[in-house]
């Protein structure tokens, strides 16, 4: 058997950067294949934070938060020039709906997954007479102010470093490429994509589908399509405005009682993030006048800076999509986990991941590299690329994509 690559990823978000990088790692010949650019969609709209998601605690998901903190922990020691510590703040008032002992027990099993004594496991609740070094914080009928830690990080920066590194590895990229079919065949997948204006075609062992919100789309490409579950994709937007807060990041409830962020960024403070269900082209996802102004109301509810902000001063908006389980519950209880589907359990050709989180991108790469080792262990020596297979990129063309 001969193949131009042992594996194609379909998409250059957090999750297709850090598959690629994790078979390369295993000294597998890979190939992604972006049709906009690295991190283009939802790897770059999202809160900016590595963390284990202390809200998905009441929905149940402990597996979930232990595995982010899992990882949450490795990318700090590995990649700390991209993710850092910062101290969150969570005011609780007399209308809030967790009260002082819940979100203190919530804390509480929070430090208990990330290590109880590590650094990152502190939490506590500040006296009265801290409150005044909160920035703006609205002080009537304030009950408790909780502070613990968390990391946040610049989400397309940290996908173009995993990316790189896959290419350190011997991974290639053809950006932009579109695919056009796959279709499985008796010695691995024939691949049909579009680049520079023409179709090329290419053979791989296998083909890993990590294209977010297309995922449903690249699926019905592909010769059989895996049995994908119902899903839903979900926008969520955020707005940058024109103040500071500072260092620290603040979890607040808002009118509905969902959680959402104001944390600082570029000098700015990014408010976020909404909920709302998106049909239609992912391209096409922006944010609507009233989830930017849901956002304001919230910020201006629990700081007196904002208090006379408007629509117009909101210096930049960005909506993403998130791929959820189809349920009748509200996106904010349900499962962020990811959803592996395959073509053939024994030895599959065609993988695709749905969901999941920027933290745990590594631990998804891991799952779908593990899922392919019977695929993959009885390779020959790879065919030499032919010109059906030349439109990746060379190393100049690499870094302007980087």
């Amino acid at each position: 058997m001969s193949t131009d690559f042992d594996v194609l990823v379909v998409g250059a978000g957090i999750l297709g950067a850090g598959t690629a990088e994790a078979l390369a790692k295993e000294h597998h010949s890979v190939v992604i294949l972006e049709q906009l650019g690295i991190a283009a969609a939802t790897s770059s709209r999202s809160s900016k934070l590595i963390h284990g998601g202390l809200r998905y605690l009441e929905s149940g998901q402990f597996r979930l938060v232990y595995e982010c903190l899992r990882e949450r922990s490795w990318l700090l020691e590995n990649k700390p020039q991209l993710v850092r510590m910062v101290p969150f703040y969570i005011p609780v008032y007399r209308h809030s709906k967790r009260s002082p002992w819940m979100v203190r027990l919530g804390l509480s099993l929070y430090a208990l997954l990330s290590g109880i004594g590590s650094e990152s496991s502190r939490f506590r609740a500040l006296s009265k007479s801290e409150w005044d070094t909160l920035p703006g914080l609205k002080r009537e009928d304030l009950l408790a102010v909780f502070r613990y830690y968390d990391a946040q990080t610049d989400d397309a920066a940290l996908t173009r470093d995993v990316v790189a590194s896959a290419i350190a590895h011997g991974a290639q990229i053809i950006c932009p490429g579109s695919l056009v079919g796959a279709e499985v065949t008796d010695e691995g997948v024939r691949v049909d994509y579009v680049a520079d204006g023409k179709l090329n075609t290419l053979h791989t062992r296998a083909l890993v589908n990590c294209s977010g919100p297309w995922v449903a789309t690249t699926n019905a490409r592909c010769s059989p399509p895996v049995p994908l579950p119902p899903i839903d994709l979900v926008a969520g937007t955020h707005i940058l405005l024109p103040l500071s807060l500072g260092n620290k990041i603040f979890y607040v409830e808002a009118e509905d009682h969902r959680a959402v962020f104001v944390m600082p960024w570029q000098d700015k403070t990014l408010v976020g993030t909404t909920e709302r269900p998106f049909f239609g082209d992912p391209r096409e996802v922006v944010p609507t006048v009233d989830e930017e102004a849901y956002l304001l109301r919230t910020v201006q509810q629990h700081f007196f800076q904002t208090r006379g902000l408007k629509a117009e001063d909101i210096c930049e908006s960005f909506a993403g999509l998130r791929v959820l389980p189809e349920a009748e519950k509200s996106p904010f209880a349900r499962s962020r986990e990811s959803m592996i589907c395959c073509d053939n359990e024994r030895k599959p050709r065609i993988l695709a991941v749905a969901g999941g989180k920027l933290t745990s991108y590594r631990a998804t790469a891991r799952k779908l590299a593990k899922k392919l080792q019977t695929t993959l262990q009885d390779k020959g020596p790879p065919r030499q690329n032919t010109s059906s297979s030349s439109n990746t990129t060379s190393a100049s063309e690499r870094e302007r994509n980087l």
